[in-house]
């Protein structure tokens, strides 16, 4: 019997390659009273207009591409729409989790997970819960302590001297651009472009493109702070994390 809902309505998107996964996971999100399944596909073609027409809020994947979540945050941004991801199916790899983060999920899922556990999951990562395996966040202090301690500080702040071809650079990557595409607008080599990126990455210690606008916008805006709002939205904003245990039942409601 379907639950009464006494949340708001969580409009989901499933970007699932996986068929049987993708109906078995529109099945269960249907009788959930506070789900509603706004849209559904595989990922042939270029999905990110499909998912901003949806107006979704949260959309879940059953696979990991860097590339793909960073140009899907910045182009939702762009369009003032905040799609939080939740990552289903995947390994118990800690670099492929701070990839997943970096890039901007919010959940990350292991194969193990029940069918409870995803629910519980889209609805914690609609409230900015983030949520992951306890051994995975391990990876995130880990990975924290290895920043140097002056950059650790509140007042450090990471340089900023970018040269005129670089803030171009950032401007079309803050809109969603490919390499290739900032290539072509910029009349360069995809070669210089990713070299372009690498040492800006490099200089202010950023994980992912994603994390490039961010800060580059944050501290050295590239024109008006409406057109920097515009492209790269407002500042993250602490999340609680939830942890699932590595191993959980299959049973569902």
């Amino acid at each position: 019997m379907p639950e009464i809902a006494s949340e708001p309505t969580i409009h989901l998107f499933l970007l699932v390659a996986n068929r049987l996964l993708r109906e078995s996971l529109n099945r269960l999100c249907r009788k959930r009273g506070d789900l509603q399944v706004v849209g559904q596909s595989g990922c042939e073609g270029d999905p990110i207009p499909r998912l901003l027409e949806s107006r979704c809020d949260v959309v879940a994947l059953d696979f990991l591409d860097a590339r793909f979540l960073s140009s899907l945050t910045c182009r939702s941004h762009r369009e003032s729409v905040e799609i939080k991801t939740v990552l289903l199916g995947m390994e118990d790899e800690p670099q492929a989790f701070l990839e997943a983060v970096h890039a901007g999920a919010l959940g990350y899922l292991l194969r193990d997970a029940s069918a409870n556990d995803v629910i519980a999951a889209i609805r914690a990562v609609f409230k900015r819960e983030a949520v992951c395996p306890p051994r995975l966040c391990a990876a995130l202090f880990e990975r924290f302590v290895q920043i140097p301690y002056g950059r650790q500080k509140c007042g450090a702040e990471p340089r900023l001297e970018l040269t005129l071809r670089q803030q171009q650079l950032v401007s079309l990557v803050a809109k969603g651009l490919t390499n290739k595409e900032v290539a072509a607008q910029l009349n360069l080599s995809e070669f210089t472009v990713r070299n372009h990126l690498h040492r800006i990455m490099k200089q202010i210690d950023a994980g992912s493109r994603q994390e490039v606008v961010r800060v580059i916008f944050d501290h050295a805006p590239m024109g008006s702070p409406e057109e920097k709002h515009r492209s790269v939205g407002h500042s993250a904003e602490a999340s609680p994390i939830r942890f699932f245990p590595q191993t959980s039942q299959t049973h569902t409601r």
